[in-house]
């Protein structure tokens, strides 16, 4: 499955079925053919997105700190922040215009 989330004050954002179901998840919802975030919410959602990334990013320090060994791939690979950044975008901008973002219509 992809993902287009759509919202009248941003442009689409596109993802591929697990990348979206695991920020839909970080948002504290079960992925779904179609939905919808409501500017009173996007406030939350932001702020659980930016905790998920905190803990990513210290878990990764951690890792980092027990000595365990660097992975060439690992380092490669995108990370959560490069998922999550076009999502806290979207939320930023289209909470400013007051217009929901919505995927599956």
């Amino acid at each position: 499955m992809i993902y287009k989330f759509k919202s009248k004050a941003t442009g689409d954002l596109i993802m591929l079925g697990p990348n979206g179901d695991q920020l839909l998840r970080l948002l504290g919802r079960e992925p779904a053919p179609k939905g919808i975030i409501e500017p009173a919410d996007m406030p939350a959602a932001r702020q659980r997105l930016e905790a998920a990334l905190a803990d990513a990013e210290a878990a990764a320090a951690q890792a980092g700190a027990d000595g365990q060994p660097d992975d060439e791939r690992t380092r490669e690979a995108v990370g959560l922040r490069q998922r999550v950044w076009p999502m806290l975008q979207m939320l930023e901008r289209a909470a400013a215009a007051r217009e929901a973002i919505v995927w599956g219509v």
